[in-house]
This record gives structure tokens, C-alpha cells and sequence, in this order.
């Protein structure tokens, strides 16, 4: 891989990565609940997640939708289902501390299921072996997933702390019902490309 072109690779997973999407307006809002330490293994299953999921795309899923079309049309209608059940569980998040419904942050194992559901993980990474590593080469499927991987984990972090200092002015009960409504509708709003794109 030439300079410039893991110069643009670095770019499109900054980009991709840092712009909001599922992942990270569920860690602004997990940041926001429960804090960044309690966050810290979402961040990691989002992060090593997705770095699975790039190498195991590269490695032959992409021709799975190739093979047989309406397996992305069931992913997409499975995404759809699980990120409206998400945005749900968001809105119904209970005060920091009250111990709840909802009172949980996402565990490692979930958030790096997650990414196999989450419309946005599967553009980035059908996206990124397309045009950063075309031949499918196993050293170039593992040079954008490492790429991807050590971009995405401050990325996603970035989003944890932005939650939590917003976390103070959230004291108050009706206001932090209102962010994770907020959340929730921002998180069901990021359907909209899925389902008419």
C-alpha cells in the first residue's frame, strides 16, 4: 500500500469512525448514564467489535451478499428491529445510580455483537475492503482492520467523554429524560438511510 493511499485510509476511518452514528450516540449516551469507566467495555467490544468484523469481511462475507442478495435485505430488516428495540431501551434509561430499568451499560460481548446489526459498521466495512483493499489480500484485509482498529477506539472514546461532561448538567431528572429521548431519536433517526438509501 502506497503513502498516499494509507494516508486516505487513515482519513476515511477518522472520518467514518468520528461521525455520528449508532455507536456513538449510544456512548454519548451510555458516557452521559453511567459514566466513562462503566463505558469503558462498550468502547472496547465497539472497537475490537469492528476490527473483527472488517477482517471477517474481508476474508469472504462480502461475497455472501454477492451469492445471495436477500441476506442483506434481512440484515437490514434484523438492523432495523434492533436499533428501534435500542432506541427504546435509551429513552427508558433510569437516573444515574437508581438501579432501574435500563439501568445497565452495554457489556463488551454486546456492543461487539453489535456491530454485526449496526447499518453504519457494515458500510464502513464493506466500504473499506472495497477501496482499500480490493484484491482482498489477507495482509491488506489486516492492514485496514488494524488501520480501523487503532483509529476507532479514541473515536468512540471521544463520544464517551463528550456523555459524560454533559453528564453534570443532566443532574436533574426531567432534563436527563429528555437527553435520552434525544438519543434515542438521533440514535432512530440514523435508520432513515438505511431504510430509504
Amino acid at each position: 500500500m502506497t503513502y498516499d493511499l494509507l494516508f486516505a485510509l487513515v482519513a476515511f476511518a477518522f472520518v467514518s469512525s468520528i461521525t455520528p452514528g449508532p455507536n456513538n450516540l449510544m456512548l454519548m449516551a451510555s458516557g452521559a448514564n453511567f459514566g466513562f469507566a462503566r463505558t469503558i467495555p462498550h468502547m472496547l467490544g465497539v472497537a475490537l467489535g469492528f476490527t473483527l468484523m472488517v477482517v471477517l469481511v474481508g476474508a469472504g462475507l462480502m461475497q455472501l451478499f454477492d451469492l445471495y442478495p436477500v441476506s442483506y435485505t434481512i440484515l437490514k430488516a434484523g438492523s432495523v428491529v434492533y436499533l428501534l428495540w435500542l432506541a427504546w431501551k435509551i429513552a427508558r434509561a433510569s437516573e444515574p445510580g437508581t438501579g432501574t430499568a435500563g439501568g445497565t451499560p452495554m457489556t463488551f460481548l454486546q456492543a461487539s455483537a453489535f456491530q454485526w446489526v449496526n447499518p453504519k459498521a457494515w458500510a464502513m466495512a464493506l466500504t473499506a475492503i472495497s477501496a482499500y483493499a480490493p484484491t482482498r489480500d489477507m495482509g491488506a484485509v489486516l492492514l485496514v482492520a488494524v488501520i480501523f482498529g487503532a483509529v476507532n477506539l479514541p473515536s468512540v472514546s471521544t463520544w464517551t467523554v463528550l456523555g459524560q461532561k454533559i453528564r453534570v448538567i443532566l443532574t436533574n431528572p426531567a432534563r436527563l429524560r429528555a437527553f435520552n429521548i434525544t438519543m434515542a431519536l438521533l440514535l432512530v433517526a440514523t435508520l432513515f438511510p438505511v431504510i430509504y438509501g
